[in-house]
């Protein structure tokens, strides 16, 4: 039909806009939140108007001010990606989770929405989508997730500011006054006769046939976060080479299919007589010993492992747990704690020529050197926790005879 002097038309009963006057095109009429074209005329009136003043301002942007030709979300958004891989600061599994933030932006705002157009308002509406979309737990995007969205959509405009594609300055996200913050509590973590149990529910363990991908390695694999409390990734790309039986040591290092989180993360970890006997068994033990590469690869693609959630689920149902309660994030909490509980025996010399043996509590600086950290304040105020049950021994361990009068009853239920 021919079009309105408003600029305004319908396709079906959808109202559209023609904006090809002023530098745009044939759009629809999108209310913010919504996924198609308003059916309501009045709203399709303020929506035309707004588009006409954003078109406007941006030509005159360009203008006076130098401004590049518009960025559109979806093509800027691919182009920063492409940008921040090619840059090596960041980690291929960093860049597809900023992939999956900005896809959501797109999916809101629309591919063809030019950046200078997005105002705080439009944020806002943002956001309270954002918070109604699904995570992978069954519920809703927590206050923190959806900051995370909004920071990965700050960066973006950083780049569009540096390379004058929006005014100097401009970002929505920054001017927000009130952004969505997550809720800080102590984090979760394992006490050691928990970590047992967890443990001895591993080594029991069988993948089930009609599993797509069988990990046969969750025993070894959760034993090594248990007791080394490194970081996810820092465990999945461990490789045979890091693990020195001689000199009882676990070796955390820069490998090509992994880099490692700071400068301080590159470190050597004791090699605990636990730990030792589980890998000697996983790495010597079978028909096929295993080679040089990664400990613990993917079973289908020989790879650096990306997650394992559904064998670790299993395994803590199988414990008692619920099927999401433990995380492998949990590990490294329960490392720290279960090693700022152990002791260091320090012989001293008497008068007499006789030995006296004292028992000195780990420093905490060790404990920080060991989980990569450069000084002890994160130690102290994150990772370090204080378990009901109290236990001091040399070495870290999750033995379940140790602590069968907590965990008889559950044991005996796996």
């Amino acid at each position: 039909m021919a079009r309105k002097r408003s600029r305004i038309y319908t396709r079906g009963d959808r109202y559209w806009g023609d904006f090809r006057a002023l530098g745009g095109k044939r759009e629809p009429l999108v209310p913010p939140g919504e996924r198609v074209a308003t059916t309501d005329r009045e709203v399709a009136e303020v929506l035309a108007a707004e588009r006409i003043k954003q078109l406007a301002q941006a030509s005159r942007n360009r203008v006076l001010l130098s401004i590049e030709a518009p960025a559109h979300l979806g093509e800027y958004a691919s182009h920063h990606l492409v940008l921040k891989a090619q840059s090596g600061k960041v980690t291929r599994s960093h860049v597809a989770e900023l992939e999956t933030r900005l896809q959501r932006a797109v999916d809101f705002f629309g591919a063809d929405r030019d950046l200078a157009t997005i105002r705080v308002q439009d944020l806002q509406a943002y956001v309270e989508w954002l918070k109604k979309r699904p995570n992978r737990m069954g519920g809703t995007l927590s206050p923190g997730t959806v900051r995370h969205y909004l920071n990965a959509l700050s960066n973006l405009y950083m780049r569009a500011t540096s390379e004058s594609r929006v005014l100097p300055g401009f970002n929505p996200v920054a001017a927000m006054m009130d952004k969505p913050r997550g809720q800080p509590g102590e984090a979760d973590w394992l006490e050691v006769h928990d970590a047992a149990l967890l443990l001895e529910a591993a080594r029991r363990y069988r993948p089930r046939k009609e599993h797509r991908d069988p990990l046969p390695f969750m025993y070894p694999l959760i034993a090594t976060y248990l007791l080394t409390g490194g970081r996810k990734r820092e465990v999945l790309g461990l490789e045979v080479a890091d693990i020195s039986f001689d000199r009882r040591r676990v070796t955390f290092r820069v490998h090509p299919h992994r880099r490692l989180k700071t400068k301080h993360a590159a470190r050597h970890m004791p090699l605990w007589p636990q730990l030792g006997g589980i890998l000697q068994e996983y790495i010597f033990g079978g028909d096929a010993p295993l080679g040089d590469g990664l400990l613990f690869p993917s079973p289908r693609t020989g790879a650096m492992l990306h997650h394992f959630r559904k064998p670790l689920a299993a395994i803590a149902e199988r414990a008692g747990w619920k099927a999401a309660e433990i995380r492998s994030r949990m590990f490294r909490h329960t490392y720290c704690a279960a090693r700022l509980q152990t002791a260091e025996k320090r012989v001293n010399t008497k008068e007499d020529g006789g030995e006296r043996v004292e028992w000195i509590p780990v420093s905490t600086y060790t404990v920080a050197k060991e989980m990569g950290h450069g000084g002890t304040a994160l130690v102290e105020r994150v990772y370090g926790h204080l378990g009901d049950i109290r236990h001091r021994s040399e070495v870290v361990e999750y033995r379940v005879e140790n602590h069968e009068d907590l965990i008889g009853d559950r044991l005996a239920a796996l």
